[in-house]
């Protein structure tokens, strides 16, 4: 009975990691989108700026994901850390 009670919520995990995903992934495209049109508004492509706006897009982009990626990679750290403490 354990067992199957283990299968459930590890299931229930995994699908809501699933789902997490898949709303991250459309809120990406959709910031995507808005910061694109910010540039593209900023520097519009008639004045050669087309090129310029999407090396600035790409450089923007670029950082923010690695503050994000390395504040998360604390958080998790963290609260591994407080998991095993609690365990002992």
């Amino acid at each position: 009975m354990q067992e199957i009670h283990e299968l459930r919520v590890e299931t229930l995990s995994k699908m809501t990691d699933l789902a997490t995903a898949g709303f991250g992934l459309v809120a990406a495209l959709a910031w995507n989108d808005a910061i694109k049109g910010l540039f593209d508004y900023f520097l519009p492509q008639s004045n050669g700026g087309g090129i310029v706006a999407q090396l600035l897009y790409a450089l923007v982009v670029t950082i923010i994901v690695v503050i994000v990626t390395m504040k998360l990679g604390k958080m998790t750290g963290k609260a591994k850390e407080v998991v095993e403490q609690d365990k002992k």
